[in-house]
């Protein structure tokens, strides 16, 4: 890119500076061309310049953003996205580090590698696509698939529970989490604005069709005439209301349980109703969320969690500060002829 560092100081940033020259090539009516769109109106509204951003991704449909957005791109191996991702922040703080990747790419193959992401809290952020399905192998069932689904690899059914990629980002200690969907756009942007934003490692689950091999998954979620009555906007420092009229809330009974409630029956009044909290120091009720699933509870989207921590790149940097301090600067040759050698005979 011809840019000046004086000239990118200077510029408005716009969705049209991310796009590549690229032909996009994902299947007609798949939800991925929806969260590009969004991808590049966030990072504008970011103002990231271009060239201080790299997008990483692991094998899949998902794995071909780097492709089509116009900045530093990693294609890497299937599921290890997370750990270039955190190589690459550690070697250079100064660059912005996005990962791509989806339901199986980041949480089979690469669930040990999402599982240390998050835990770290490299400033790094990782959106997830998740269809529910295996789309670039054909349509087997994958980690996120809903128990009993009948797919080319579960003829019968499948027998396992799905995994909750919110929960795990959660209880893996995430210091931003969040869940939108890829229909609902304005939603879809401004949660990819905040990850954006935030200072951290940020993960967005998003809801995704792959109109092939799962088409409607989440109907329920995405379609203008349904999501109000089954889905959850959480909205800091707000009641966690939901239905068109806003009438149904979510309380919590005696036990902790949550429980959908209908203001004005059995004298319920908004007072009854849990408010939101992304910023408490413990994630309980945001674990709690995650856990409720449709047709049971509407499902929440939005900000589960975020909060600020140290990164993990600065405590590193702030640890060789303090060793170089104390021992000076590391000389290499000494150590590799240091004492702890040994010779086979």
């Amino acid at each position: 890119m011809a840019t000046t560092v004086e000239n990118m100081a200077a510029r408005e940033w716009k969705p049209a500076d991310y796009a590549s020259d690229q032909d996009v090539r994902w299947c007609p009516g798949c939800g991925d061309y929806a969260i590009l769109a969004q991808a590049k109106k966030a990072l504008a509204a970011a103002g990231v310049e271009p060239d201080r951003i790299t997008w990483v991704s692991g094998i899949g449909c998902s794995s071909r953003f780097p492709y089509y957005v116009s900045t530093y791109g990693i294609h890497g191996i299937h599921g290890r996205a997370p750990a270039i991702a955190t190589g690459l922040k550690i070697a250079r703080p100064d660059i912005t580090v996005w990962v791509a990747t989806g339901d199986g790419d980041g949480l089979s193959i690469g669930g040990n590698h999402f599982m240390h992401a998050m835990r770290r809290n490299a400033d790094i952020k990782i959106v997830l696509f998740n269809n529910r399905i295996y789309g670039l192998t054909k349509g087997q069932i994958s980690p996120t698939s809903e128990k009993g689904k009948r797919t080319v690899s579960t003829p019968y059914g499948s027998v396992e529970p799905p995994i909750h990629p919110v929960s795990a980002a959660l209880g893996c200690g995430a210091t931003f989490v969040a869940r939108t969907v890829d229909m609902n756009v304005k939603h879809l942007g401004e949660v990819l604005e905040r990850a954006a934003r935030h200072k951290g490692t940020a993960f967005v689950e998003i809801y995704q069709n792959c109109n092939i091999f799962n088409d409607g998954a989440f109907k329920y979620a995405s379609d203008k005439a349904e999501r109000d009555e089954h889905t959850l906007v959480l909205e800091q420092g707000k009641p966690m209301l939901f239905g068109v009229d806003k009438k149904k809330g979510i309380r919590m009974t005696a036990n902790m349980q949550p429980e959908i409630v209908t203001l004005g029956e059995n004298g319920v009044t908004v007072a009854d109703v849990v408010v939101h909290d992304e910023r408490a120091d413990n994630p309980g009720i945001a674990f709690m969320l995650s856990q409720m699933a449709y047709p049971d509870f509407p499902e929440p989207i939005g900000v589960f969690r975020a909060v600020e921590l140290p990164t993990y790149e600065s405590l590193l940097e702030e640890q060789i500060a303090a060793v170089r301090a104390k021992k000076g600067p590391g000389d290499l040759a000494q150590l590799l002829r240091g004492n702890d050698t040994w010779e086979v005979a």
